[in-house]
């Protein structure tokens, strides 16, 4: 029987600052669609941009998606499944916009 010792930190600090930097980046989504006097087209990109960077804060400091044994195969298979998701919003965007 092998006998695996695991560390264990007191105060979860990655998870505090996940939790930190996913309020400043909705705080910041907030603010750049009411204070901000952008178009409505940059405001709705840079607000998907902020999302997008918020899901992978997520993804990587609470869902621990780079942690075990496959954490490259975990991240691979991530990267293909939004890419894949991208291409059906795309696909789906550009027909319903090219219909007469």
């Amino acid at each position: 029987m092998e006998n695996k010792t695991v560390k264990h930190n007191p105060f979860p600090l990655l998870q505090v600052i996940g939790f930190l930097l996913s309020i400043a980046l909705t705080f910041t989504a907030v603010w750049i669609g009411v204070r901000t006097d952008l178009s409505y087209n940059a405001i709705i990109i840079l607000v998907f941009a902020l999302a997008f960077i918020q899901a992978a804060i997520q993804l990587f400091m609470f869902m621990h998606v780079s942690e075990g044994e496959h954490g490259v195969w975990q991240v691979g298979k991530m990267f293909s499944a939004a890419f894949v998701a991208l291409v059906i919003v795309a696909g789906s965007v550009w027909v319903l916009n090219s219909m007469h």
